[in-house]
């Protein structure tokens, strides 16, 4: 299941990771994102001693993604020590530019064993998108 692609996708996370801010947790995360149109975006954290202004990597990436015209999310990598998955606020994040989340795959690599792949559906099964929201403005 896991492509050539897929692993480049691993690899830039992987490498992302080292760029992470993390004095406070010690959790350093990298993410890499890839756009429909083949593109690739990395983030890392970025810790703040106002632990409110804490940027996860998910969503660094992501703000890369969209600030540099892409707004078609294909694919994610996170890499952390653990590979764990991402909080519900970068899910929700993840799925604003998702599409279809059944399409978007989410891997989950850490420093040992091999990634796990989750849809992003599988990862958020409630979120909710703009059709909801414009459903409820409508009322």
């Amino acid at each position: 299941m896991i492509n050539r692609d897929d692993l480049e996708l691993i690899a830039v996370a992987r490498e992302s990771r080292g760029h992470a801010y993390a004095p406070y947790s010690g959790y350093r995360v990298g993410a890499a994102v890839r756009g429909r149109d083949g593109r690739i975006w990395a983030g890392c954290n970025i810790e703040n001693v106002s632990f409110g202004l804490t940027i996860c990597a998910e969503r660094v990436a992501l703000g890369k993604m969209v600030s540099e015209g892409c707004r078609d999310m294909d694919r994610v990598a996170l890499y952390t020590m653990d590979g764990s998955v991402p909080c519900g606020s970068c899910l929700q994040a993840m799925r604003e530019f998702a599409g279809d989340p059944d399409r978007v795959l989410v891997f989950l690599a850490g420093e040992t064993g091999p990634p796990r792949v989750l849809s992003l559906a599988e990862l958020l099964p409630y979120g909710f998108d703009s059709e909801v929201v414009k459903a409820v403005s409508v009322k």
